[in-house]
Parts: C-alpha cells; structure tokens; sequence
C-alpha cells in the first residue's frame, strides 16, 4: 500500500484531518507524495493522543510508547525523499532502535519499504517468526556454524571476509541452495568490510563458487552527518571499486552507500538502494542541526510519580547524600532508573516534564528510582503522569536533547531503552 495524496502546500490541517491523511489508501501513487519534500505543516503529535495513550499505562512503572502513524508517515517521507526508481531499505536493527522491530518492519513495509537490515540472525529470525517474508540483509558477522539457518531463513548476508566465502560456499552447497550476499567495501570506516583492492579479487573468486550469489555491493560512511569532504572521498573510492567490479562483469542488482545522514547531506551518494534508519524514527541524524521539516518522532517514555514529599533545608536525597535540599523543597520519586536506560554516570537525564513543566532530576539515579524537584509544580500529585522522552503539553523533550545532556547521540538514547519498559503501539 501507498500513502495519499498531501495537500496542497501551505495548506492548514485540522487535526482529525491530519490523522485522516496518514490513512494509506489502496492504489494511491507514491508519486503524490512528491511534494512530502517541500511541504512541512505537519504539527507534532499533539498532546490529547499523548493523553489518551498514557491512559492505557499497564502496572509497569513505566511505559513506551510507539505511534506507528509516525512511522508510516516517516516512511512515505523518506520514499519521496529518494524517488519511485530507488528501493528503501528499512533499518530495524537492535529493536528497531528501541521502537520494536517486528511492528515498525510491518509498518515500514506496507508504506513502501522494499526490504529490510538487521544487526544479527536472532533479530532476524524474529522476524520471520512474526510473518514477515520480505528480502532481509544482515549487517553484522555470522558466524560459518550459523549459516545454514539463516538459508533456511531465506536471508542475504554481508560478505566482507574473502575467507568466509569459501565456508559459505561449503554450506550452500550442503544444503543445495544458493546464498545471496551484499559484499560490503571499507572504503574509509575502519570497519567491517574489504579493503578497497581486495575487492575486485573477491569478485573474481565469487564466479568459481556456484552457490553463492553477488546480489549487491556497498559502504558506510564514516561521518555524513558532519564530514561532507571525507563522506566525498569515500563515495569516490566507492565508485572506482563498483566501476572496476561492473568491468569485471559482476552481476550486482544493488548498489547502496547512503544511510539517513547522507541521504539528507548527500544526495550524490543514493545509487538504487537506500538505508534508512534514524530518519525512519523521525529523528535527526545530524546533532548540531535543525531537525528536518516534516518528519514525527514516533516514541514518548512515561512514568508516573509515585510519591511526594516535603523536605526540610539540608536533607539529603538519593544514594551517596550526594543532593541536599537548598531550602524546603518537594521532591517527588519516579519508579524508573538505570535498569530501565535512563543512564547513571557519567552524566545523566537532566530534566522530565510533569503538567506540562520541566522538572529537575535530583540526587543520584537508582538502579529503578530517580528524584525530582517538584517544588514549584504545586498542583503535582502522586500518579501523575511524567514524561521522560517526548511531549507533553507543550513542550518536548527529544532524543536529540538528551543526547546533549548524556554527550552522545539520539541512537543511543533510544536504542538503550530497557525491553522490561513495555511498549504500547498506537496505529489508527
């Protein structure tokens, strides 16, 4: 399915409308997302949902919350981004950042996703088990004992070992099927992948190994998000390795370079395939930057208070006594802490919301608590709703924020949400 047409540019959106317009429709082109690229009236997602969803809060102390209109919007977004003739590969590795893999992959591929990327086979694997059939690439190393699984599986692996071509080889042929492979290139990561000479070397030796199959070839970038001379240089060093493998007669269908930040900075570097992960999220994968216009962060982390106390000038709070109240103060515990991801040390959350207000953290971060400054938030009351990440009211707090305060990015600050939090998934 494809999402409807937007409106005009400029146009105002009634709110139910918005939501309305995130419907797909069946046999709608996605060319008429086109204008995706220019129009940018769509609002965050407004407060009365976020109501309505916390709402729903089972006993956990805290709980996710995974708006999938987002997703499919962000989707539909990214689709226009790179046009009809350019497949998208949706990156849903580590939990799909903390979103959840099985239903983001469900929503990114009834948007016009075509396939999807995964760190390892467990996660996978998962998804299989949950129905999903679509093409799925392995980012990460398997090893050689785990490769008749993922034939089973039906998923493409990365070769980036000219040694592990032969084992793979081995395997295939065992179970007489052939083994689809993006070979992946280094050419400036430091990472996983073929030096560029050994490249075309690798190329050659595929042709002798009748069960495996070249399905693509491609690269990470270092840093997209802040290097545009060096994300340059790679792209060249790419190109003469895909230059010299087509020479060769290597059969490669894809062709893939650009992740979320260079399809934002580098729009050079989009061949046939493209991989979006953070993007997908609605988050900004370039810290320093202005979020791009249109996308919706999809995720909000809620907690409530669950006790409130007036403390008198100089009482210490927390593990270590390392706060003391300055005057008289009401400080209100949360039942959530570093078990749950909101990190401990070196530095930590600095802020959450409660009615709408921003509230301080203070004293040390437990291992399932943390204690706030309510003092001036009167009307605070135990069971009040407190939002770690997203909106309430009218103010935000963002990944892209907290990475501030933690010295990091926005991936890990959603990638590290603990699973024990429960996720709630709002879709329609």
């Amino acid at each position: 399915m494809r999402g409807n047409q937007p409106p005009a540019q400029g146009e105002r959106i009634p709110p139910l409308l918005y939501f309305a317009c995130l419907i797909p429709l069946k046999n709608a082109s996605p060319l008429r997302w086109s204008a995706m690229r220019t129009y940018h009236e769509f609002a965050p997602i407004p407060s009365p949902l976020a109501a309505s969803a916390s709402a729903s809060m089972s006993g956990a102390p805290s709980q996710v919350t995974v708006d999938l209109r987002a997703i499919a919007h962000n989707t539909r977004w990214i689709k226009a981004r790179i046009g009809a003739d350019v497949a998208l590969m949706a990156v849903v590795k580590a939990n799909a950042y903390g979103h959840g893999g099985e239903q983001v992959a469900q929503t990114a591929l009834a948007q016009g996703a075509d396939m999807l990327a995964v760190a390892n086979l467990e996660e996978a694997a998962a998804l299989r088990q949950a129905g999903i059939n679509a093409p799925i690439l392995l980012l990460s190393y398997i090893p050689p004992r785990a490769l008749p699984r993922a034939l089973k599986l039906g998923l493409t692996v990365s070769l980036y070992d000219a040694r592990l071509a032969d084992s793979y080889q081995a395997a295939a042929q065992k179970l007489g099927t052939r083994l689809p492979v993006h070979v992946k290139v280094d050419s400036g990561m430091g990472r996983l992948g073929l030096t560029l000479p050994e490249v075309a070397a690798l190329c050659r030796r595929l042709r002798a190994l009748p069960n495996i199959r070249l399905d693509g070839l491609y690269t990470h970038f270092a840093s997209a998000d802040d290097d545009p001379d060096f994300t340059a240089l790679q792209l060249r060093r790419f190109q003469r390795v895909l230059a010299d493998a087509r020479g060769q007669g290597a059969p490669i269908k894809f062709v893939h370079a650009a992740n979320s930040a260079a399809l934002l900075n580098s729009p050079g570097s989009v061949f046939n395939l493209a991989r979006a992960g953070l993007l997908l999220y609605g988050l900004n994968p370039a810290p320093g930057a202005a979020s791009p216009r249109g996308l919706q962060p999809a995720l909000t982390w809620r907690t409530r208070i669950a006790q409130l106390k007036t403390l008198p000038p100089g009482s210490p709070v927390g593990y270590g006594k390392a706060y003391h109240t300055r005057g008289t103060e009401t400080i209100a515990i949360l039942p959530v802490g570093y078990a749950d991801g909101l990190r401990r040390s070196p530095l930590t959350w600095r802020q959450v919301l409660v009615r709408g207000r921003r509230a301080p953290l203070v004293g040390r971060v437990s291992m399932e608590k943390i204690t706030i400054d309510v003092s001036h938030i009167p009307d605070a009351a135990v069971d009040d709703e407190v939002v770690l990440l997203g909106w309430q009211g009218a103010d935000v707090i963002s990944a892209q924020e907290i990475a501030g305060w933690l010295d990091t990015i926005s991936y890990e600050v959603v990638a590290t949400l603990a699973p024990r939090a429960p996720r709630l998934y709002i879709n329609g």
